[in-house]
């Protein structure tokens, strides 16, 4: 089998395409293929597929395919355009590579791969390509898919922020519950920053989200209701925000007991923050047992804790009605706690109820969007960071968009 044959059959190059010579610089570590077609083929117009004869040819143009015995091979040809009566002069598809694309699919398809694997200065070293090139391969990746569902919309959705530098830099999260995917990613935590994704969508698919999982944050609420109709019956406050609250007030009764004691010579909180914070069944037995002692002294903070604790079993309830009857017997327990956190914690939370108790109703919460929360973080910390907004965008669509990102291979049919 010769040169030309060999390339052919790794290729996968067919009628009308043919491979005309293969060039071969060894001192370079080169493989050049080129590539022509058939005298007097007929193609389609890329816009409406009409069979039509060639026009002319572009000027012959490179794509980068897989190496060749750790040789780069390069892909060489014209590609021819067509003249269509409905669309004017028009370049064909080239069987083997996206329009725009230096690289042929099989090197992309590779290539994004390597990205999901690694980040993108090393996955441009195990290319040999530049990082502007490895780098575009994902945006491409990335806005080719979006684009194609651009038209979809999660039925189940979670909306939640995200820190991407200091400085209280924030990115506004939309996530698909069912799918565990970044949907929407828009700068900034502000009202407009969440209707923005709302507004690029028809009145009818925004009727047809069934609830959205969110903190209660006024801008998101407010985003809602303008944008998503029924939204007071569809938004379900995360139960792990509010408990986040009802933790930051034990820890602020924790801090001002403490405070009172130093003064009084009593040091029985030092060193005690997290044991308060932290889940007893995680604790190891020394641990425990220290935290034990401390939660059966009269301690402001340990009935603050037991506040806390007794509030989880809010969501354990299988009906609005017995949830809403332990929540006045938890709220009046709390509001005469004489521990003003813990009063201001269930206050904040009585405000915003009707939304607490949508839970039984819809039984989603924001856990799947604090989950890729956390690969986001692992994301970030592999490119050491992102100072551009956009490009930190197109990472987090790329590794956690649940995206087709490997390009189609497009094959060409014979006409005529």
């Amino acid at each position: 089998m010769d040169s030309v044959e060999l390339y052919r059959q790794l290729l996968g190059v067919t009628a009308p395409w043919t491979v005309e010579r293969v060039d071969l610089d060894v001192a370079r570590q080169h493989v050049e293929v080129h590539v022509g077609h058939l005298e007097g083929q007929r193609f389609s117009c890329p816009e409406c597929g009409k069979e039509l004869a060639v026009y002319d040819h572009l000027a012959e143009r490179v794509w980068r395919h897989l190496d060749s015995c750790q040789f780069l091979t390069y892909l060489h040809a014209r590609p021819p355009r067509v003249s269509c009566p409905e669309h004017g002069v028009r370049q064909v598809r080239m069987p083997w590579a996206e329009a725009g694309s230096r690289f042929t699919h099989l090197f992309e398809a590779l290539a994004i791969d390597v990205l999901l694997a690694t980040n993108v200065k090393r996955a441009a070293e195990i290319l040999r390509i530049t990082w502007d090139e490895a780098w575009h391969v994902m945006e491409r990746a990335v806005l080719r898919e979006r684009a194609a569902k651009a038209n979809e919309m999660p039925r189940l959705m979670g909306v939640d922020e995200k820190a991407i530098a200091k400085g209280h830099r924030y990115m506004t999260l939309v996530c698909d519950l069912e799918e565990a995917t970044v949907e929407y990613i828009g700068e900034e935590r502000k009202e407009a920053s969440l209707a923005a994704y709302f507004e690029a969508f028809p009145a009818a698919y925004r009727e047809a989200i069934d609830a959205i999982s969110l903190d209660m944050w006024p801008a998101y609420i407010n985003a809602c209701q303008a944008n998503v109709p029924g939204a007071d019956q569809k938004m379900v406050f995360d139960r792990f925000h509010i408990m986040r609250h009802v933790i930051e007030a034990v820890d602020k009764v924790r801090k001002q007991e403490h405070k009172a004691l130093l003064k009084a010579g009593d040091d029985t909180l030092a060193r005690s923050k997290y044991l308060w914070l932290t889940n007893p069944e995680n604790m190891l037995e020394p641990t425990r047992e220290r935290f034990n002692e401390l939660r059966t002294m009269e301690l402001k903070t340990a009935r603050a804790w037991a506040l806390k604790e007794a509030l989880r079993e809010l969501w354990n309830y299988r009906t609005t009605g017995w949830a809403t009857r332990f929540w006045r017997r938890w709220y009046f327990w709390a509001t005469h706690s004489r521990l003003a956190p813990m009063i201001d914690a269930a206050r904040l939370i009585a405000r915003h109820l009707p939304n607490v108790l949508t839970y039984f109703k819809h039984r989603i919460t924001n856990a799947v969007a604090e989950g890729l929360n956390s690969k986001i973080a692992t994301v970030q910390k592999r490119a050491c960071g992102y100072r551009n907004p956009n490009h930190f965008k197109i990472a987090v669509y790329f590794h956690c968009g649940g995206l087709n990102l490997h390009p189609a291979v497009l094959t060409h049919t014979k006409v005529g």
